[in-house]
C-alpha cells in the first residue's frame, strides 16, 4: 500500500510538472526545460500509467489522444451564439464605426478600445465545467457548430483542466479563440509531406480547418496546431466581476490560456488606426498569419448596451488588411492541360517569400489576361495572394523590363501531346481536343473518382497519376478492372496490401452512387452537379439522356443551348459508347429508378429558387440542395433578381454581397433548418 501511495504521488507530481511546463511554454512563452526533457517526463508518466491503470485520468497530459477514430462530428449548439464580425477595409469606415458607437452610447467609449490581431485560423469554442474541458466546438453558423472535442484535446496549448481548478470549480464558462498553425510548424509539416510524396497544404488556415475535421485524433496530434484565446463568456448566473475585455483576457491567462501578447488597450480611434497600420506593415515579422485587426469596445457594460445587428455585434469590427504583394522575376510561362483540355498558363517565378510562404508559381488565367497586362518572360512582376490564399500576377514593373523582350504567344500545339490547339470564337481559352492526352486522362479519372462524383476513397490524383503512368488506367471504365490486376499493382512503389484492399472497397462502394453522380463524373463540359440532377430527373436515366435529341435536351428547365449542345455532342462521340457499355456491365447505376424521387412540396420551397454560399455546419451544400429539391424548390449557382433566397453559411462570399445589393432575402442555416 505504501509503495502504491508513493507511485500515486509520483504520477500526480509528474502531471502537475507537465501542466506547469505547458503553461510556461504556451502562455508565458518562458520555457524552463528543453523539449527533450519534457518528452522524458511524458514517457515516464506514460509508463507509470500503463503499469498502474488504477491511477488513470482522462485529464492527464498523456490522455490528449483518444484510442479510436470518431465516425462523425455531432452538432453542438452554442449556449451563446458565436457572432461574426462586420468587416471594414479602409480608415473612413473605421471612423464611421466610431461615429455609430458615439451616437448609440451618447458619448465616446469610457474605457476606450481593445485592439487585437485577427489570427487567420479557425474560430473555436471551449466549454469548461468543474474546472475541466468538456467540449470543443467549431463556430458553424454561429448557432450550431461541430463537436470536435476529441481533436481539440490534442492541442497542447489548450488546458484540459484550468489552473486554480478548485478555486473556480463553481464556474461554468466558455472560452473562445482561434486554432491556428505557426508558420515554422506549417513549413516543417509540408516538408515532411513532400518527402513522403504527399501534396503540400496550400496555406496554414486551410490545413488547420482540414485537420480539425480529421476523424482520427492520432493524426490530428501530429499536426502543429496552436491556440490563442480572445473571449471569455460565463454560462449561467455564477460569474466574476470582470467588466472589461482586458480584465477578462488577463483572467484567461491566469487560468492557463494563451492570449495574444500583441493585444493593446487604447483610448482613441486614432490609436486604433495606429495599431492597425503598424501591423499591416509589419505582419510578415509575425510567426503566424493574420489578415487584419479586431477593434472592440473595452467596457462589457457598453458592449451590452450597444447590442448586435442580425449576425454581428455593434461593439466590434474587423479591419481587413490589403492583399500582400511582392516583386520577383518571371522566369518562364508554362502551359497546363486541364480535364476538358483547357490550356492554362502558369507563371514560373524566381522564388519569393510572401505571407510566410515561398511562392514559386502563380496563375496567369488565360491568354487574354497575359495580353491585357502585357506580361513577358523576364519581366519583374508583382505577385499578390488574392484573399491571402491563391498567388496571382497582379501586374508588371515595366520600367524594369529587359531589352529585347517579346510578347508571349500560345504555341500551335499541345505542350503535353503535340496535338493542334484550338481557340473557339468568342472564348478566352485555348483547348487540346485529344482525349488521350495524358494530363487530361489523369484529370478526367481524378474528377470521376472525386467526392462530388463517384467518391472513390483511395483514388486521389497521385494514385491516378501512378496508375496512368504504369498503363493500368487509360479511361474511366478501367477503374473497374483494377481488382483483376492485384498482383501486378502490388509491385508498384508505396502500394501495400491494405491500401489496395481499401481502394477496391471504395471502387465497389461507388457502384451504389445515384445516376446523377455518375453523369456528373463523366466530365461533360458545362455539366455540374445541378445540371446532372436536372437531366436525370427529366429523362429518368443516362441511357435516355444519351439518346435524346438536341431539342429535347434544350427543353429541360435551366438548360440553355450551350449546355444542350455540349451534352448532345458528348454522347455522339464514337469513343464514349463503349466506355458507357463497360460501366453498365460492371453494375454502375444508369437508371433513376434506383433512387427515391418523391417530392413532398412545402409552400416555403415550392417553385422558389435558392442559391447557396459559404460552409454549412449541419450538412454539405449538396445535401442542402437535395433537401430543397425534395420540397419543390430549385437550387442554382448564381444570384440574380429571379433568386428568392440565398442560404448563407460560414465565410459566405461574393454571392452574399450580391444578394444584399439586389435585396434578395438571406437565410441563416438556423432559419433554413426551421423551414425544413
Amino acid at each position: 500500500m505504501k509503495a502504491s501511495v508513493s507511485i500515486g504521488d509520483r504520477i500526480e507530481l509528474l502531471r502537475k510538472e507537465l501542466d506547469e511546463h505547458n503553461y510556461r511554454y504556451y502562455v508565458l512563452a518562458q520555457p524552463t526545460i528543453s523539449d527533450r526533457e519534457f518528452d522524458i517526463k511524458i514517457k515516464e508518466l506514460e509508463s507509470l500509467e500503463a503499469k498502474y491503470p488504477e491511477f488513470a485520468s482522462s485529464y492527464s497530459p498523456t490522455s490528449r489522444v483518444s484510442g479510436e477514430p470518431t465516425k462523425l462530428f455531432p452538432p453542438a449548439t452554442h449556449a451563446i451564439p458565436m457572432l461574426s464580425l462586420a468587416n471594414t477595409y479602409n480608415k473612413e469606415e473605421v471612423f464611421e464605426f466610431e461615429r455609430r458607437i458615439n451616437d448609440l452610447l451618447g458619448h465616446s467609449p469610457k474605457d476606450g478600445y481593445t485592439c487585437e490581431l485577427k489570427f487567420d485560423g479557425v474560430a473555436m469554442s471551449l466549454t469548461y465545467e468543474n474546472g475541466k474541458l468538456v467540449r470543443g466546438a467549431t463556430r458553424g453558423d454561429g448557432v450550431t457548430g461541430d463537436d470536435v472535442t476529441q481533436n481539440v484535446r490534442t492541442i497542447r496549448a489548450i488546458p484540459l483542466a484550468i489552473r486554480e481548478a478548485k478555486k473556480y470549480s463553481h464556474l461554468k464558462f466558455e472560452v473562445r479563440g482561434e486554432v491556428f498553425m505557426n508558420l515554422e510548424g506549417f513549413r516543417k509539416m509540408n516538408a515532411e509531406r513532400e518527402e513522403l510524396g504527399e501534396p503540400p497544404f496550400a496555406n496554414p488556415r486551410n490545413s488547420t480547418a482540414g485537420t480539425l475535421k480529421t476523424l482520427d485524433s492520432k493524426e490530428v496530434a501530429k499536426r502543429p496546431l496552436s491556440f490563442t484565446a480572445y473571449q471569455l463568456q460565463f454560462i449561467g448566473k455564477e460569474e466574476l466581476d470582470l467588466q472589461t475585455q482586458t480584465s477578462r483576457l488577463e483572467f484567461l491567462k491566469e487560468l492557463g490560456f494563451p492570449i495574444s501578447q500583441y493585444t493593446r488597450h487604447v483610448k482613441s480611434i486614432d490609436e486604433v488606426m495606429d495599431f492597425a497600420m503598424k501591423w499591416q506593415e509589419e505582419r510578415d515579422s509575425l510567426p503566424f498569419e493574420i489578415d487584419g485587426a479586431v477593434i472592440k469596445v473595452n467596457s462589457l457594460r457598453e458592449q451590452d448596451e450597444l447590442g448586435k445587428v442580425t449576425k454581428s455585434p455593434r461593439w466590434a469590427i474587423a479591419y481587413k488588411f490589403e492583399a500582400r504583394q511582392a516583386k520577383t522575376i518571371l522566369n518562364d510561362i508554362t502551359l497546363q492541360v486541364g480535364r476538358m483540355g483547357t490550356i492554362t498558363p502558369v507563371a514560373e517565378l524566381e522564388p519569393v517569400a510572401l505571407t510566410g510562404i515561398t511562392i514559386r508559381r502563380a496563375t496567369l488565367h488565360n491568354s487574354d489576361e497575359i495580353e491585357r497586362k502585357d506580361i513577358r518572360i523576364g519581366d519583374t512582376v508583382i505577385i499578390e495572394r488574392g484573399g491571402d490564399v491563391i498567388p496571382k500576377v497582379a501586374g508588371v514593373v515595366h520600367a524594369k523590363r529587359p531589352k529585347g523582350s517579346k510578347p508571349f504567344h500560345y504555341p500551335k500545339n499541345c505542350p503535353a501531346c503535340d496535338s493542334p490547339l484550338i481557340h473557339p470564337e468568342g472564348e478566352v481559352n485555348w483547348y487540346c481536343e485529344n482525349p488521350e492526352c495524358s494530363p487530361q486522362v489523369v484529370a478526367r479519372i481524378t474528377h470521376f473518382a472525386a467526392r462530388g462524383a463517384m467518391d472513390i476513397a483511395g483514388l486521389g490524383e497521385q494514385s491516378v497519376e501512378q496508375f496512368v503512368r504504369a498503363g493500368f488506367l487509360t479511361t474511366i471504365d478501367d477503374i473497374y478492372t483494377l481488382d483483376d490486376k492485384k498482383e501486378t499493382l502490388l509491385a508498384l512503389e508505396r502500394m501495400g496490401e491494405k491500401k489496395l484492399e481499401n481502394l477496391f472497397a471504395g471502387i465497389e462502394k461507388s457502384k451504389t452512387q445515384p445516376p446523377e453522380k455518375l453523369l456528373f463524373g463523366l466530365g461533360i463540359r458545362h455539366v455540374g452537379t445541378n445540371i446532372a440532377k436536372l437531366l436525370i430527373r427529366a429523362f429518368g436515366s443516362i441511357d435516355v439522356v444519351a439518346e435524346a435529341s438536341l431539342e429535347q435536351i434544350d427543353e429541360v428547365e435551366a438548360i440553355g443551348p450551350e449546355i444542350a449542345s455540349s451534352v448532345y455532342q458528348y454522347f455522339r462521340n464514337p469513343k464514349i459508347k463503349p466506355i458507357l457499355e463497360k460501366l453498365k456491365g460492371r453494375g454502375l447505376p444508369f437508371s433513376g429508378e434506383k433512387i427515391k424521387r418523391d417530392v413532398i412540396e412545402l409552400e416555403f420551397f415550392k417553385g422558389k429558387t435558392f442559391v447557396l454560399t459559404g460552409t454549412l455546419s449541419t450538412m454539405s451544400r449538396d445535401e442542402a440542395k437535395d433537401k430543397i429539391e425534395a420540397r419543390g424548390g430549385k437550387a442554382t449557382g448564381s444570384v440574380s433578381k429571379k433568386t428568392d433566397y440565398v442560404l448563407a453559411g460560414v465565410e459566405a462570399g461574393s454571392k452574399l454581397e450580391k444578394a444584399n445589393e439586389l435585396g434578395v432575402r438571406v437565410l441563416t442555416e438556423e432559419e433554413f433548418l426551421k423551414e425544413l
